[in-house]
């Protein structure tokens, strides 16, 4: 019986994962995956890399859809064949067709980076969206010193640099619509609301502003999602949101049928599906998670917990509810680790967060390759696992705060009495 205690307390308790051991780690990662990155570019030839792909990937779709839109021709990004052709073009090779499934809100955000050349465009995309990400994530770490250093070693944050994707940009636009809610409502719904450039990961969002009943918040949500939309509609175009529209259902074939891998994706329906369960029950299964994330972030609601903790679990329920999740969008869970490691420090670590802490951060790192060489989709069960963490502490909070409370209020009475 002891030796099953003492195994169950080393990964409970993760005593042997201590402050100096997790430096040693982000020390080593925050040297090694930038120097990675060095030495893949430098492999690289007329800006192509050793795998035959353009140097920033994804971004090659981004900046053909707004090299459209700034020629005045934005529909043509929804246009398979044209924008499949335009980034043949720019690569001189044919590299695979990377997809435009975004709606036309969020090429209204990217219409700039299409007045200038490719590389210089990627260039100012990464660096004006990380200098956001940034901002929003050392805000959520309280300015902990070590906060920089942490983010240089979050593999997210490799993996969207190098497809050149917007986990940046979204994570930043979710982590201070959420931390400005309480402080700034009518600021803090304008940028969740902007989240309309990338609607399925602001799945549980109305649901949480509606339990917390920050009505400001939604309104300023609804006003900022409808005048994006509206704005795009006036600049690009009915035709551009039919193209859209029109294109949703090779992105939903995309989902179902596996176009995407299901082991690049970390949502429970790509396990799922990757193991081979059949569609209906892969979505049924995601929908009911999802019900229960919405139905533990109105509990949370419910507790009284702050309004960083209802918004850590915002994102980490973010996470987990919607079944198109892609590694470079792990960058959100810098939102819930940030907050669930401050707490922490301030009273201490509860069983099981240090080993959720470690393997949420790590995980970006291996949850493609364990899904796609191994068949082990790990990411749903450590990201469910992070969420119920961060759900747990936030609900303690306000019981924790009602004790501070009232052992503040027994000693100032005793002094008093004195």
């Amino acid at each position: 019986m002891a030796p099953m205690v003492g195994t169950l307390s080393f990964f409970r308790d993760a005593e042997w994962l201590s402050a100096a051991r997790a430096r040693a780690v982000m020390l080593v990662l925050a040297v090694m995956l930038p120097l990675l990155a060095i030495v893949w570019i430098a492999m690289s030839s007329g800006g192509i890399d050793p795998a035959g792909h353009p140097i920033g990937t994804d971004y090659l779709s981004f900046w053909t859809a707004a090299r459209f839109a700034a020629s005045g021709d934005p529909q043509a990004a929804y246009d398979i064949a044209a924008h499949h052709g335009a980034q043949i073009a720019q690569a001189g090779l044919d590299p695979g067709y990377a997809a435009f499934f975004y709606p036309p809100a969020f090429l209204l955000a990217l219409l700039p980076f299409g007045l200038v050349g490719y590389f210089p465009s990627l260039i100012l995309w990464l660096a004006g969206t990380f200098a956001a990400y940034w901002r929003t994530i050392r805000a959520w770490a309280g300015g902990w010193d070590g906060s920089l250093l942490a983010l240089i070693a979050y593999p997210a944050v490799l993996l969207n640099a190098g497809q050149g994707q917007n986990g940046f940009l979204t994570a930043a636009l979710f982590g201070g619509g959420a931390l400005l809610v309480e402080r700034r409502p009518w600021l803090g719904g304008a940028l969740l609301g902007a989240l309309i450039i990338k609607p399925h990961l602001a799945l549980v969002i109305p649901f949480a502003l509606l339990f917390r009943g920050a009505w400001k918040s939604i309104a300023a949500a609804a006003i900022s999602a409808a005048t994006i939309s509206l704005a795009s509609l006036l600049l690009f175009g009915a035709e551009t949101w039919q193209g859209f529209f029109g294109g949703s259902a090779l992105a939903r074939e995309t989902l179902e049928s596996g176009l995407v891998d299901p082991a690049k994706m970390q949502s429970l329906f790509a396990a799922l599906r990757l193991w081979g369960a059949p569609l209906e029950i892969a979505y049924a299964l995601q929908l009911l998670l999802f019900a229960a994330v919405v139905a533990a972030l109105a509990l949370v609601a419910r507790s009284g917990a702050g309004n960083r903790a209802q918004g850590a679990a915002m994102a980490a329920g973010a996470l987990v509810s919607t079944p198109f999740l892609l590694d470079y969008d792990l960058t959100l869970a810098a939102v819930p680790l940030s907050w669930l490691f401050l707490e922490a420090r301030r009273t201490g670590f509860l069983p099981w967060e240090k080993l959720a802490l470690g393997a949420a951060f790590i995980l970006p790192l291996l949850s493609r390759s364990l899904a796609m060489n191994f068949g082990l989709p790990v990411a749903p069960l450590v990201l469910a696992v992070l969420f119920l963490l961060v759900v747990r502490r936030a609900r303690s909070e306000h019981r924790h705060a009602a004790v501070d409370v009232d052992g503040l209020t027994r000693d100032v009475a005793a002094l008093a009495a004195r």
